[in-house]
């Protein structure tokens, strides 16, 4: 039986994080053994990431290791997710600040026919506990704003925890071209584009410290990615310049 299941995980310098994260999607994912996988994605780390992902790899889940040059967190998903040929794949942070007994529900509406389950804070059945500062939650607030004439109707697009069908997962990565921390308002956007069935799916979330997102400076790209995002899907939506109308026939028809 082929693998039904890939979880990617990004990592960038987890070498402290990483361990608890990889016993807890192994655990996880015990019952769904042998046709499940783990795949870290090892973004440029500089600390001993790769050991702590070999020290796991004899389990009763396989767990690999991956490199991607290309560095961010939306480049490093990326690779993951399409280099896996499972019937299902994913991905959650490397904190694993998404309760995995989210997977159990995941997997059920993949297969009643859900073409993206979106593991959402704001769902009112999930659990949230937050330790951001301020100048943290105060951006999330403005982003959340931002992003909603982008990807309306939902109401968390960057909690850590996405998965998909593999020709959904396969048709919406290949064209992604947001490489940082808002690659997943260009993902859902895309999948809204596409008139794909999304569903939020409630969460257990907790805090946990050691993220490398800085909320002044990642917050300001994603900010930025955001014009970028919408910017990129002006341009696939317009008509190519050798099917638009010659100037005579347009101001011809005007003046009919």
């Amino acid at each position: 039986m082929g693998t039904q299941l890939t979880v990617v995980v990004p990592a960038l310098n987890e070498e402290r994080r990483l361990p608890t994260t990889l016993t807890g999607l192994t655990a996880a994912l015990a019952c769904y053994a042998p046709a499940s996988e783990i795949v870290v994605v090892d973004n440029g780390s500089t600390d001993r990431t790769a050991h702590v992902v070999a020290a796991h790899s004899g389990g009763p889940v396989p767990v690999r290791l991956m490199q991607c040059a290309e560095r961010g967190k939306g480049a490093a998903v990326r690779a993951g997710i399409l280099a896996s040929d499972s019937a299902f794949v994913g991905f959650c942070d490397a904190d694993l600040a998404t309760g995995v007994d989210a997977l159990a529900g995941v997997l059920v509406q993949l297969g009643a026919g859900v073409n993206v389950v979106v593991g959402s804070r704001a769902h009112p059945g999930s659990t949230v506990c937050a330790r951001h500062s301020a100048v943290r939650l105060a951006g999330a607030w403005a982003f959340r704003r931002a992003v909603r004439e982008l990807v309306p109707g939902i109401g968390d697009t960057q909690c850590g925890f996405k998965f998909f069908d593999r020709a959904t997962a396969h048709a919406l990565f290949q064209p992604l071209r947001t490489v940082g921390f808002a690659f997943d308002v260009e993902l859902l956007a895309r999948a809204q584009r596409a008139g794909l069935v999304v569903s939020e799916l409630p969460v257990q979330w907790t805090d946990v410290p050691g993220s490398s997102f800085d909320a002044v400076r990642d917050g300001y790209r994603s900010f930025l990615a955001l014009l970028e995002i919408r910017a990129i899907l002006a341009a696939e939506s317009a008509p190519s310049p050798s099917v638009l109308p010659a100037f005579g026939a347009v101001e011809a028809t005007q003046s009919a």
